[in-house]
């Protein structure tokens, strides 16, 4: 397995200019959409990451044929020829659910593996199966399959009980040929939800109300192929804020959407960092000598995303004081914790919330991704940290950033991988 070696420096300040790939969580649902259709669906701004290779092996076995030249995605699904999700690729990434209701609509069946456990908290497939027996599915689960069929989903109201991205993502899909109207409330706003229903509105759905929590969808005999340019990740693009708050640093980010980070950026300023719009799609970044403690609590978007929370306490390690970041999205979402412990952090936690006491001069160490977000945390605190640090198991990095170690050297980082591979 490859690690990722990082020669960290308390007084390091990564200065440049970094372009930010599209989002990892935007391109799996539209390669699901191109299960609705016949014809081909063409996808700009295509992160290279393992999870897109992944999800491309799945919807590949299902009679998908198309490649990812540079990052352009072309698919075409003319016949469907599987309806199965086998439990080989669902268990690699659990985005994988999202086939369900794309394979129900067209083809009337779909068999699915469930997926599993999840090493940052459990993730339940209810919302999702629930919707879609409203939608008039018959569903099973049977030795370890979610096995579905419809002659053809019918338009319901449903009410999510919580809000679920991948949930709205599925029953949004499901719908666009169901028969009649469906109106999903409760339902994500996040950027990547509104993303894909601008997607199936260029395949000719009918959408009402993309990126409200109500959502209303007036089903389609067919859908018809289109080109779509997936959105920015908001993600890496907070993450090398982050970086460059940790690090002092003068950072210009490109290929950004800052309305879609808004309540990332806040933060970052209360902080003391100076955040500033450079260009029509980029971000100007200068932190000062000292980083403010604060407190964050993750929520559903428009608040903080659990996804920034590893990489925000890395950031909070190196303020001057004490902060409490309380989790409420996912319950096993510490597992940097004891790694950063590793590093010299101090932190505690009890239940949902961790407090930092900061700041903390860290030091190189052997450390081990326990996943995607968790890598990122520890990329950052291995680059202020002195001396050596280890990442083991840097695929759980690759399932999210592209080339990230490439971008942080050419920003002033020591940082290189190294490959078990033969």
């Amino acid at each position: 397995m490859d690690k990722i070696r990082i020669q960290g420096d308390h007084a390091l300040r990564l200065k440049g200019e970094v372009r930010i790939g599209g989002a990892k969580n935007a391109v799996l649902p539209a390669i699901a959409a191109s299960l609705l259709t016949s014809e081909e669906v063409r996808l700009g701004n295509v992160p290279r990451v393992k999870d897109v290779f992944t999800f491309l092996d799945l919807v590949r076995e299902m009679g998908a044929v198309g490649d990812l030249a540079a990052n352009t995605l072309s698919l075409r699904v003319r016949d469907l020829s599987s309806d199965e999700a086998a439990y080989a690729l669902v268990r690699a990434m659990r985005a994988s659910i999202l086939v369900l209701g794309p394979l129900l609509a067209r083809h009337g069946k779909a068999v699915v593996a469930l997926p599993g456990g999840c090493a940052i908290g459990s993730r339940p497939i209810d919302l999702h199966i629930n919707g879609l027996q409203r939608l008039g599915a018959t569903i099973s689960l049977e030795h370890g399959y979610i096995r579905a069929s419809a002659d053809r989903l019918r338009g319901a109201e449903i009410a999510f009980e919580k809000k679920t991205v991948t949930g709205t993502e599925n029953l949004v899909m499901a719908a666009t040929l169901a028969e009649g109207k469906t109106v999903l409330s409760n339902c994500a706003v996040e950027p990547e939800v509104s993303d894909l229903c601008v997607l199936l509105v260029k395949m000719g759905a009918r959408i009402e109300g993309i990126g409200e929590e109500m959502i209303r969808i007036s089903g389609v005999a067919e859908l018809g192929g289109a080109f779509h340019d997936i959105i920015p990740d908001r993600i890496e693009a907070g993450t090398f804020l982050a970086a460059g708050g940790m690090t002092r640093g003068d950072l210009v980010l490109t290929g950004v959407r800052p309305d879609h980070m808004t309540t990332v950026i806040e933060r970052l300023r209360f902080s003391g960092i100076a955040i500033d719009p450079a260009g029509s799609d980029g971000l100007h970044i200068v932190a000062g000598p000292v980083i403010r403690p604060q407190d964050i609590t993750t929520s559903p978007y428009p608040g903080f995303p659990t996804d920034m929370q590893a990489q925000f306490m890395a950031m909070m390690t190196q303020a001057e004081g004490t902060s409490i970041i309380t989790e409420t999205i996912f319950d096993r979402r510490f597992g940097h914790v004891n790694e950063l412990l590793r590093l010299g952090a101090n932190i505690e936690v009890a239940g949902d919330k961790a407090v930092v006491r900061g700041k903390t001069l860290l030091s190189g160490a052997e450390t081990i991704a326990t996943d995607l977000r968790a890598s990122a945390c520890l990329v950052l605190a291995g680059l202020v940290a002195s001396g050596e640090t280890v990442i083991n198991e840097a695929e759980h990095l690759d399932r999210g950033y592209e080339r990230i170690e490439d971008k942080l050297k050419a920003l002033g980082a020591r940082i290189e991988r190294i490959s078990d591979r033969k």
